[in-house]
């Protein structure tokens, strides 16, 4: 693994435009996350075992996505360990996010589901 430390032995820092692109793109997908998350919610029907284990994926998905958000609206997340930190925690919101819709998809398809996705 790369040392942390600049030759001066101050924390390595990463550059303002690059910690901006990663903050836009991860506000687009958690808009999109909540999105989805918002339009399944509002859907009437009745909601079954897979359905739940599948909106749990979800909103634990998007708690993660957010707190990678707000940790990144820190000054703080300039230093390189705390970007890191940042960017794992919003990948792993974002695998649960995926996994969850996977489960909500596998269970419309194999009718375990209400059809709650279908609206």
């Amino acid at each position: 693994m790369r040392d942390e430390k600049q030759a001066d032995g101050t924390p390595a820092r990463i550059d303002s435009e690059f910690r901006n692109g990663s903050l836009t793109a991860i506000s687009v997908i958690v808009g999109f996350s909540l999105s989805f998350l918002s339009r399944w919610a509002g859907t009437p029907g009745k909601w079954h075992g897979a359905d739940l284990i599948a909106v749990a994926l979800i909103v634990a998905g998007c708690a993660l996505q957010i707190w990678s958000l707000g940790a990144m609206l820190f000054v703080s997340s300039m230093q390189l360990t705390n970007y890191r930190r940042a960017v794992r925690i919003f990948l792993t919101g974002l695998g649960l996010v995926a996994v969850g819709v996977a489960v909500a998809l596998l269970s419309e398809i194999t009718g375990l589901g209400q059809g709650i996705l279908g609206g």
